[in-house]
């Protein structure tokens, strides 16, 4: 495990307020670990988009969720700009009622 550095941040107090009502709702026992985790999902978004392109559906899952609306998940890898268009393509298939993409990496060049 590497060295763990201190360092301190000037922040307004309405959203350092914010944040800490985040924090608790959320589950971090403090400001730290809750700062640690936000930062590491910065760099693996960043990592994301800068990623190498391996076009392939890795996994895909259908759930019936009632008579007439089911689920649909696809894990997918790849360039993140290719990732992002068929993201936006199926979304916008009729029939489609919601969509949401998420980005991740394997966080390679992050601890």
């Amino acid at each position: 495990m590497s060295k763990t550095i201190r360092f301190s941040v000037s922040i307004e107090e309405d959203l350092i307020e914010a944040f800490d009502s985040l924090r608790r709702r959320r589950g971090w026992t403090n400001r730290s670990e809750a700062i640690r985790d936000a930062i590491r999902r910065q760099l693996i978004e960043h990592e994301w988009e800068a990623g190498e392109e391996v076009d392939a559906v890795i996994s895909t899952t259908h759930v019936h969720i009632d008579e007439e609306n089911c689920l649909e998940f696809l894990a997918v890898r790849g360039e993140a700009r290719t990732i992002e268009r068929l993201a936006h393509r199926l979304i916008g298939l009729k029939g489609v009622k919601h969509g949401e993409l998420t980005g991740t990496s394997t966080g390679k060049r992050i601890r």
